[in-house]
């Protein structure tokens, strides 16, 4: 994938993790996309309270991947780089 390609899709991963980041915001918490690979999976970086919040594993598969993949068919997976989950 080209520069350009990457950094929207970068700007179209944000913008759908701003559906979501009220509901993290009312706990303290948020996310942050850092990158995606060539193969198509999103790295995010848990914020606050997020960051040692023993749900983050639960929020990552039923909250965030699922709706970045229902937005984004073509992600393949999301992995937090740092926290518990």
């Amino acid at each position: 994938m080209s520069d350009a390609e990457k950094k929207d899709l970068l700007a179209n991963i944000d913008e759908v993790l701003n559906d979501i980041r009220p509901h993290l915001a009312v706990d303290g918490g948020n996310i942050e996309v850092v990158d995606v690979t060539d193969d198509m999976t999103v790295k995010v970086k848990w914020m606050g309270n997020c960051e040692n919040c023993s749900m983050s594993a639960m929020t990552m598969r039923a909250g965030v991947e699922q709706t970045i993949k229902s937005k984004l068919p073509e992600i393949q997976a999301v992995e937090a780089i740092n926290g518990i989950a």
